[in-house]
């Protein structure tokens, strides 16, 4: 697929994002779907009320786009739209439960989540395994292995980018630079159906972080921050871990490495202190990183910074060809 191609697509989804967000703005406000400031919350560090609309022309700058420069409906666009619209619908949900100063449960979470990731690998969307760097032969792995990783795998990213948007400019920005960085990797690959997913994604996060940049005038919720790593996780499915060998299995983890590995630590600290993984809290590195004395900007910079050094190191792995 020419570049140019590309190039379209990126501007494409960039100016669909870009001119839906100030009308879905007023809407939010006629409607009441912001995130009011609340003193009790720690995690609500902004001061005046935040549409919470993002999300809807996140979604619709993505599909449309992607619709547009697919080469044909399949089960695996089916099921790629059918999750995200779970995910949207979910999330949009739980945003409400936010607009009245309410938690939503999160057993229905969940679930949802979940059923996202199954339908994705239902559509034959998987990790099936890799290839062994020693003998030059592929590792089949058992089908319920596959099932295992391939729904953690989904539902973990969905759910550590959905983490991270604690911070103006933060969860768009990592989300950006993962994007960028599974483009190359597609790229690199001759995988053009992920390379295309992942342009489109940069266009609408790059449109979104023109009003959610510090400070934010809008933002994307649940509902967009799920669909984020949703997509983040099927494209690097069907690319990075696509023919990968041992080593460069690391490769969409690194691209992914900012979010990963904070949550990580984060739910390892809530399970040590007995707390529910799904309990929010101020525990994520962009808020430790604010208790230091580092303004937001500086804590988005500053882990915007980590996550593109580890998208380098990934790169590099792919260019040794390990």
């Amino acid at each position: 697929m020419v570049i140019i191609t590309y190039a379209i697509a990126f501007i494409l989804s960039f100016f669909i994002v870009y001119l839906l967000i100030p009308p879905l703005g007023k809407l939010a406000f006629r409607l009441d779907f912001v995130d009011k400031p609340r003193k009790d919350v720690e995690r609500k560090i902004h001061r005046e009320p935040i549409p919470l609309t993002a999300s809807y022309a996140i979604f619709i700058g993505f599909t449309v786009t992607y619709f547009i420069h697919i080469k044909g409906y399949s089960m695996q666009t089916g099921a790629i739209l059918a999750g995200s619209l779970l995910l949207l619908a979910i999330g949009t949900v739980d945003d409400w439960f936010k607009t009245q100063g309410k938690d939503f449960p999160t057993l229905p979470k969940l679930v949802v989540q979940v059923s996202a990731a199954v339908l994705v690998y239902a559509s034959g969307i998987s990790f099936n395994g890799f290839y062994n760097p020693f003998s030059g032969g592929f590792v089949d792995l058992p089908g319920w292995l596959q099932f295992i990783l391939t729904i953690l795998w989904i539902f973990g990213v969905t759910t550590v980018i959905n983490f991270s948007d604690g911070m103006d400019g933060l969860a768009g920005g990592l989300s950006a630079i993962s994007a960028v960085t599974l483009f190359v990797v597609a790229l690199a690959k001759g995988q053009s159906d992920s390379a295309m997913m992942a342009i489109i994604l940069v266009g609408v996060t790059v449109a979104y972080l023109r009003y959610n940049k510090p400070p934010a005038k809008v933002f994307m919720g649940d509902a967009g921050a799920t669909f984020l790593g949703f997509i983040l996780s099927v494209i690097a499915l069907d690319g990075a871990f696509k023919q990968a060998t041992v080593l460069s299995l690391f490769i969409p983890i690194l691209a992914l490495g900012v979010p990963i590995f904070d949550n990580i630590f984060v739910v390892i600290k809530r399970l040590l202190q007995g707390k529910p993984i799904y309990q929010a809290d101020a525990s994520q590195a962009h808020f430790r990183l604010l208790r230091t004395g580092l303004s937001p900007k500086q804590v988005v910079v500053f882990l915007c910074l980590i996550s593109g050094c580890l998208s380098l190191s990934s790169i590099i792995l792919l260019l040794l060809k390990v």
